[in-house]
């Protein structure tokens, strides 16, 4: 009997990694390759202009802005999915929602929050349909939901969400400084230590830390509104 449960349990967790390989591939029809996330101002104005900067500019935006916003807020999306309370998922998804720096990164959260959404009452996942503000859903938000469902480890999660993230933005580096496809590896190489340091730091933060300030990335996505050629949607 109990070698029966153990080999539930893993088939359980083995589900729910295979879960989270769907969710952050670059297959997930949610649209993010068409946003660079204000990289591509970066890059004509030279803020950005080989492998080494394009580094230190993802690194960056991991440090200062994911690890004290979408990180913790992801932990509380979660904590609220699965206690069912609503009046917490509206929180702390207006929270995120109202701490983006722009209207282009805002625009860009609720345009994958609702692919996302869509995709999953697709795929039968529970929750969205019956929540009223689903049509305002950052895309962590649904990202929360879905882990939750899924039974998805939170620190695997979150490091999933990063990764997605960060697979992303060395995307649109590759397109834009230009890099090839070797110095695209290094570069995910170089970010997996961070992903999971900023996934530590981000999961302890009380409510009263939660905030990002990253006037770079506030910049070039303001100004990439306007930017008169563009590869990526503004």
């Amino acid at each position: 009997m109990l070698r029966t449960r153990m080999s539930s349990t893993a088939s359980v967790d083995a589900l729910a990694h295979l879960r989270l390989w769907q969710l952050i591939s670059p297959a997930l029809p949610v649209g993010a390759y068409a946003y660079s996330q204000g990289m591509e101002y970066a890059v004509q104005v030279g803020w950005v202009a080989d492998e080494d900067s394009a580094g230190e500019w993802i690194e960056g935006l991991l440090g200062h802005s994911l690890a004290h916003l979408d990180v913790p807020l992801l932990r509380r999306l979660r904590a609220a999915w699965r206690d069912d309370d609503v009046g917490a998922v509206e929180y702390w998804n207006a929270l995120l929602l109202a701490a983006r720096e722009t209207s282009e990164i805002r625009d860009e959260d609720l345009h994958l929050g609702s692919a996302l959404a869509r995709l999953l009452n697709d795929l039968g996942v529970a929750g969205l349909a019956s929540w009223p503000g689903a049509r305002r859903a950052t895309y962590a938000c649904v990202f929360a939901l879905a882990c939750e469902r899924w039974h998805i480890a939170l620190s695997d999660s979150v490091e999933g969400y990063l990764w997605s993230w960060c697979e992303n933005q060395v995307a649109a580096a590759i397109k834009l400084i230009p890099l090839g496809q070797t110095a695209g590896q290094r570069l995910l190489m170089r970010l997996m230590r961070p992903i999971t340091e900023t996934a530590t730091r981000g999961l302890t933060l009380s409510d009263d830390e939660i905030g990002a300030l990253a006037p770079g990335l506030a910049l070039a996505s303001a100004l990439h509104e306007t930017q008169y050629t563009r590869l990526f949607r503004s």
